[in-house]
């Protein structure tokens, strides 16, 4: 099969789905690779590396989406590229497309098939090429936050971990999954005193157990919710419904409890985001005000550090990249895959 690796057009979007080494894997198993010039600039990989691996490069994306069979990228098709995408294409990628019905549309319209990686889930309910960028998402959520909260950049100019005499900020943290279950991890590196809400007692149970107590939690009813919001110096959001919009848990009377200056980070946004108050935001303008809270809700987090997020996306998606390549009945004999479909051939096939 060929499969096309085009340069990301999405505001700041330095990952690149393939990286040398999987690029040469590909290659000895008998498919052609084609990369986009430029494609791995953002991740600190030369065009003549992905050469060296055996791939072609091509100078434009048109000769990507022209020439190639399976199209492998990290973030949604932007506006710019629904016009390339074609019925015979099989698209592998991001997609998040329960906020999106643009997205939705022009897929459906296209004729392509396309798989999301956030929907690709083995038997046990994981998503092994969401978790990846999850883990690092989570991270980054608390060091954004905390950054976030110094003074100059307008927050109340708390340092979480507190200081001698000085109590520590609280962080509390809503959604226990992978992006949660890191930011926790951070929060509590940093010294803070944090709050874990989730809905699952088997999970609350778990974080009490595993951290020894370190970690609050605490069953996600509004008004627990609304206390603990209000009580935070830093609140971050990471509710994950597969493939559906994320719940609303916290309401917009919820900030206003916060005091100015306080911050909330949306890792759910990819999704619709958890709170009333959220809307998509891009690393050229990362946050906005709102109740006299900063908000943080970049859809692309990970790119931040897109040199580790390559290694670590590429390194996850090159299996499934594989199966998909020995040809479309391959998504079918693999169930993970199959779940991981959005839109074939023309028809949404994932309920929204």
């Amino acid at each position: 099969m060929i499969i096309g690796i085009p340069r990301e057009r999405k505001v700041h979007e330095y990952r690149v789905a393939a990286v040398p080494k999987t690029v040469r894997v590909m290659v000895e198993r008998g498919h052609s690779v084609l990369v986009e010039k430029g494609a791995g600039e953002g991740s600190l990989i030369r065009d003549e590396e992905y050469v060296g691996a055996g791939a072609r490069i091509v100078h434009t994306e048109e000769e990507i989406f022209s020439q190639s069979e399976l199209i492998v990228k990290v973030k949604e098709p932007q506006k710019e590229e629904y016009p390339l995408l074609r019925p015979e294409h099989i698209l592998f990628s991001y997609l998040h497309l329960a906020p999106s019905p643009e997205l939705q549309a022009a897929l459906i319209e296209s004729g392509a098939t396309a798989i999301a990686f956030e929907t690709v889930e083995l038997g046990d309910g994981s998503l092994p090429l969401l978790t990846p960028m999850s883990a690092i998402a989570g991270r980054l959520s608390v060091q954004n936050g905390v950054y976030y909260l110094q003074k100059p950049q307008g927050g109340k100019g708390v340092m979480i971990g507190g200081a001698s005499g000085v109590g520590s900020g609280k962080v509390t943290v809503i959604g226990g999954g992978t992006v949660g279950y890191n930011a926790v991890v951070t929060a509590l590196g940093l010294m803070a005193e944090v709050i874990l809400i989730d809905i699952d007692q088997g999970k609350l149970r778990a974080y009490y157990e595993n951290f020894g107590g370190r970690v609050k939690t605490l069953a996600s009813y509004p008004e627990i919710v609304a206390e603990a919001v209000a009580g935070s110096d830093l609140v971050v959001g990471a509710v994950l419904v597969t493939g559906a919009l994320a719940p609303r848990v916290i309401t917009a009377d919820m900030l206003s409890g916060m005091e100015s200056g306080s911050v909330f980070v949306d890792i759910a946004i990819d999704q619709g985001g958890c709170s009333e108050t959220s809307r998509p935001t891009t690393l050229d303008d990362p946050v906005y005000v709102e109740r006299d809270v900063i908000h943080y809700c970049v859809t692309n987090v990970p790119s931040l550090v897109s040199r580790t997020a390559t290694l670590a996306l590429s390194t996850a998606v090159l299996s499934y990249v594989l199966k998909i390549a020995e040809g479309r009945g391959g998504i079918d004999d693999a169930p993970e895959l199959k779940r991981g479909i959005n839109v074939r051939d023309g028809k949404m096939t994932l309920p929204l």
